[in-house]
C-alpha cells in the first residue's frame, strides 16, 4: 500500500481506492470526500499517515472527475442514493468505533451512543434497504474493519426479524445484540486478534471466551437487559451441540442468537480478511445452505434466504445469453430466477447504470444464471460462453 502524510490530505480530497488508517481500520471509502472532522479525528488519535493502494483523484470534488477502472461495478455506487447511504453509512461507523474504543480503554461508556446507533441503521434500511444491502455486500472494496462487521451483522439481523414478523421492540433488541455480539473481542490481546497466521491450541481457547466477555460488558458494564447478554453469549452455540462456551443445542439456544450466528457466518465470508479474499455473495449463501442442521437452525437459514435471496442483491451474474447483469431484486417464490439489471448485454456492449435494461428472468424463461461471477472475472466468464456457442 503507498502511504500519505496527514499533513498533505485536505478537506474535499478523495482517492481512488479505500484510505486505511491501519490494515483493518477504514478511513474513507474510495470516491468519498474526506470531512473535516474525519482530519480531525486523525489529529485527535495522533495518526501521522494514512494507507491506501490507490492515488489521490485530480481536480476538483465533482464526482464525475474521474472515472473508476472498474467502471461496470462502480457506477452502481455514484447515485446521490448511494451517495446518502455511504455517508449514513459512515457515521454509524464513527459512533460503532468510539463505542469500542471506549470499551476496550474502559472508560464510561453511554448507551444512548449505541441506542441511537441501532435507530439510525433501522431508519436507514426503511429508507434505502437495497441499496444499503449493495453497499455491504460489494461496496466496502477491500477489508471490512471490525466495527463495519458488526454494523453488517446487525443490518443482516434487523432485516431477518423483519422478515420473520418481529415486533419492533424485539427488532430493537435484536439489533442491539447483533452490533455487540462481538464486542467481548476487544478485551482479548491485540496479538490474537490482529493474527493473521494460525491460532495456537492456547490462543484459540483465549479467542473462544469472547462470548462470555461480550456478556460481562453487556450486562454488568452497560446495563442492558439479560435477554441482550444472552443472545450475544450463545451466538457461537451450534444447533448439533458442538459449539461453546455451554454446548447448548437446538432450541436451548436463544432465537436472537441462532438469527446473529447466521447472520455473523455469512458477514464473515463476504468480508474480506487479511488471510483471504471475501466470497461473492451467491458462494457464501451456498456455503451457508450446505449446513445440512450442523451449526445452523433450518428455520432460521429458510428465513435466511427468504430475506436475501440465494443470489443477494447487488450479485454480478453470468446470464446463459452472455450478457451480464446485476440482481437488483428477489423473487420470492423463485429464489433461482431474480430479477437483473442488464449491464453488458449479449453483445458485448456496455450499458450504463441508468440505461441498464431490468430483466425478470422469472418471466423470460429462455434466460436463466449460469453463475454468479466477480467482477474481476467478467471478461474471461463471457469469453467461455461464447467459445461454447
Amino acid at each position: 500500500m503507498n502511504s500519505f502524510n496527514v499533513s498533505n490530505l485536505k478537506v474535499g480530497m478523495r482517492f481512488d481506492k479505500p484510505v486505511y488508517i491501519d490494515r483493518d481500520t477504514l478511513f474513507v471509502p474510495e470516491y468519498v470526500e474526506i470531512r473535516d472532522r474525519d482530519l480531525s479525528r486523525l489529529q485527535k488519535w495522533n495518526i501521522q499517515s494514512v494507507l491506501t493502494d490507490g492515488k489521490p483523484i485530480a481536480g476538483d470534488t465533482a464526482e464525475d472527475d474521474q472515472e473508476p477502472k472498474d467502471t461496470f461495478l462502480a457506477s452502481a455506487f455514484k447515485g446521490p442514493e448511494y451517495r446518502k447511504v455511504i455517508s449514513v453509512y459512515r457515521d454509524l461507523t464513527e459512533r460503532v468505533t468510539a463505542v469500542f474504543e471506549a470499551i476496550k480503554r474502559r472508560t464510561a461508556v453511554s448507551t444512548t451512543e449505541i441506542d441511537q446507533t441501532v435507530d439510525g441503521l433501522n431508519a436507514e434500511l426503511r429508507a434505502h434497504r437495497d441499496e444499503l444491502i449493495q453497499y455491504i455486500l460489494y461496496g466496502l472494496h477491500g477489508a471490512s474493519s471490525f466495527e463495519q462487521n458488526a454494523l453488517n451483522c446487525a443490518t443482516l439481523c434487523i432485516l431477518m426479524g423483519r422478515e420473520m414478523g418481529v415486533s419492533d421492540h424485539k427488532i430493537v433488541e435484536l439489533a442491539t445484540a447483533a452490533l455487540m455480539h462481538d464486542v467481548g473481542m476487544v478485551r482479548l490481546p491485540d496479538a490474537i486478534v490482529d493474527k493473521s497466521g494460525k491460532l495456537s491450541a492456547e490462543e484459540l481457547q483465549q479467542v473462544r471466551t469472547h462470548p462470555i466477555h461480550s456478556y460481562k460488558v453487556i450486562v454488568r458494564e452497560l446495563r442492558y437487559p439479560d435477554s441482550i447478554g444472552q443472545a450475544a453469549l450463545q451466538h457461537q452455540e451450534r444447533w448439533d451441540g458442538a459449539g461453546y462456551p455451554k454446548g447448548l443445542r437446538g432450541e436451548q439456544i436463544a432465537l436472537h442468537a441462532r438469527l446473529i450466528s447466521v447472520a455473523d457466518a455469512f458477514e464473515a465470508m463476504i468480508s474480506k480478511r487479511p488471510y483471504r479474499d471475501p466470497m461473492i455473495g451467491y458462494r457464501a449463501m451456498r456455503t451457508i445452505l450446505s449446513d445440512n442442521g450442523r451449526r445452523f437452525d433450518p428455520e432460521v437459514l429458510k428465513v435466511f434466504i427468504q430475506t436475501m435471496g440465494l443470489y443477494p442483491l447487488g450479485s454480478v451474474v453470468l446470464l446463459n445469453n452472455a450478457a451480464v447483469g446485476r440482481v437488483v431484486a428477489v423473487n420470492r417464490g423463485a429464489p433461482l430466477r431474480p430479477k437483473v439489471k442488464i449491464m453488458i448485454d449479449e453483445t458485448g456492449a456496455e450499458a450504463s447504470e441508468d440505461d441498464g435494461e431490468i430483466i425478470d428472468l422469472n418471466e423470460y424463461r429462455r434466460l436463466f444464471i449460469v453463475r454468479s461471477v466477480d467482477p474481476k472475472d467478467i471478461a474471461s466468464s463471457r469469453h467461455q460462453i461464447v467459445e461454447a456457442e
